[in-house]
């Protein structure tokens, strides 16, 4: 058994496990995800990386990359093409000292939260 994507739209509506042969019956596009794969790196030891990140509803399945990955965060932020995470233009604060930072799209920069 496998877990699979339903894809509408480039949009991952569902997920379900299912054998190849029960798949091939179902309409629509289904396409296969492994619940092993994160960031394009399996923690398997039988099988390879598939399509960069588990699939879950709502997430884009992008056929030209053949890879899962979330809708883009903020304009600003570019996809990482090894892993299909999304990155900020500014790293996270490394020194952060127990402080929690939120995304500031309009400067571009991390704000702390108080």
């Amino acid at each position: 058994m496998s877990h699979f994507a339903k894809v509408e739209d480039g949009i991952v509506t569902a997920v379900i496990v299912a054998e190849q042969e029960h798949i091939d019956t179902l309409e629509g596009t289904w396409v296969q995800t492994s619940y092993n794969t994160l960031g394009g790196i399996t923690t398997s030891l039988t099988s390879p990386a598939l399509r960069k990140n588990f699939a879950c509803i709502g997430m884009v399945y992008d056929s030209v990359r053949d890879a899962f990955y979330v809708a883009q965060p903020y304009d600003s932020w570019t996809l990482d093409e090894d892993t299909c995470y999304w990155e900020p233009p500014v790293a996270y604060p490394s020194d952060w000292n127990g402080m929690n930072y939120t995304w500031n799209e309009e400067t571009t920069s991390w704000d702390a939260v108080e």
